[in-house]
């Protein structure tokens, strides 16, 4: 089979608020942007239009009073970023090079270069992968099943009922105190007899009265029918090996998340989880024409609307770069796209070339 060249000016992996805020920012800077995004596949719970297609009511999102359906929501970004002249290509990306400019990213048959990248390519919630978690119509996910108390805990559908977390760490401490100001009833459900949680996490949940703690309980099947949607957990006891069920009309998986930045492991620096290491006041990452936003450099808020604030940020950092202008990177220099460093103190500009150049004014 052939191979294909495609050539840009910006290209941006992934299709989120982020993915999708920078494109329609890089279009209308007329930098006919790539955007890239991963098909639809449902076993490894990819969808083009990130975690908010699988997202019912989205009622935090500015602009919306009555709140919005969160695919219809992704639905508006993409018709966006389409009628600016975004590109879309659905494919798998199965390497990069980002060693020089310009970037080269390899699918199954094409090769795309572009002069800068931006990686929208958010976080995965990490899933039990138990009968009854995927997504509908296969199991409960969007129907009862979530893994963002934030998002999805308001929603009438999870008023005053009993609900399920799973997790025994800090997310799953603040998903259930979250869940509390809605909920009737909240279970924490885990695997062993002592939480994983910082002590002060553990304290607020315990002092909590709507919390009750499963303990050494393994979660086996989400239980529940398409018209009702959850009504139970199936559980393992791990002393005895028992079987038995809760009762509950929600649950959500609160065992973390995992950046989907694989691709960029050893090309660039992350924390250690895997989260794409980014300047405090801009998008780059270490490697200069290389931008970062949303959930793939945010383990903090995870939300759609600061994922979209970073991919307008990233969209303006690349059309910087590619202006010539100067871009801060983590280091706290500043890189022009000619490869120019500027020192953190302003005082020195490094060409490529090695040559160190004055960045003072001249004296009288």
């Amino acid at each position: 089979m052939a191979t294909e060249e495609i050539r840009r000016q910006v290209v941006i992996i992934g299709s989120g608020p982020a993915g999708l805020t920078a494109a329609i920012y890089s279009a209308r800077a007329n930098l006919t942007p790539l955007l890239i995004d991963a098909p639809v596949d449902t076993e490894k719970q990819t969808t083009p239009g990130g975690q908010l297609m699988i997202t019912t009511d989205v009622e935090n999102y500015p602009g919306f009073a009555k709140g919005i359906e969160g695919p219809e929501l992704m639905m508006e970004f993409r018709k966006q970023a389409e009628r600016f002249g975004t590109e879309f290509l659905e494919e798998w990306i199965t390497k990069v090079d980002l060693q020089e400019r310009p970037f080269t990213l390899y699918t199954e048959n094409k090769i795309i270069r572009t002069e800068t990248l931006i990686i929208a390519s958010g976080a995965s919630a990490k899933w039990l992968g138990v009968p009854g978690e995927a997504k509908t119509p296969v199991g409960f996910g969007g129907n009862g099943v979530s893994a963002c108390a934030t998002c999805d805990g308001p929603l009438p559908a999870f008023r005053n009922k009993r609900l399920v977390v799973v997790g025994g760490g800090d997310t799953a401490m603040e998903e259930a105190t979250f869940l509390t100001r809605y909920a009737s009833k909240v279970y924490v459900v885990h695997r062993r007899e002592k939480l994983r949680a910082s002590k002060i996490m553990q304290e607020k949940a315990f002092r909590n009265e709507k919390i009750e703690f499963v303990w050494n309980a393994d979660v086996q099947e989400i239980l529940g029918t398409a018209e009702h949607g959850v009504t139970g957990v199936r559980l393992r006891n791990g002393s005895d090996g028992e079987h038995f069920t809760l009762e509950c009309e929600g649950v959500f998986i609160a065992i973390g998340h995992k950046p989907n930045t694989d691709l960029f492991k050893g090309q660039i620096d992350m924390d250690p989880v895997g989260y794409l290491l980014t300047n405090g006041h801009s998008t780059a990452t270490n490697i200069p024409g290389v931008f970062a936003c949303g959930d793939v450099q945010d383990s903090v808020y995870r939300q759609a609307i600061t994922a979209a604030g970073t991919g307008c940020m990233s969209a303006i950092d690349a059309e910087r770069f590619l202006d010539h202008l100067p871009v801060e990177m983590p280091s706290g220099e500043e890189v022009t796209i000619e490869g120019e460093h500027i020192t953190v103190d302003r005082k020195l500009i490094i060409e490529p070339t090695g040559e160190v150049i004055s960045n003072e004014p001249a004296p009288d």
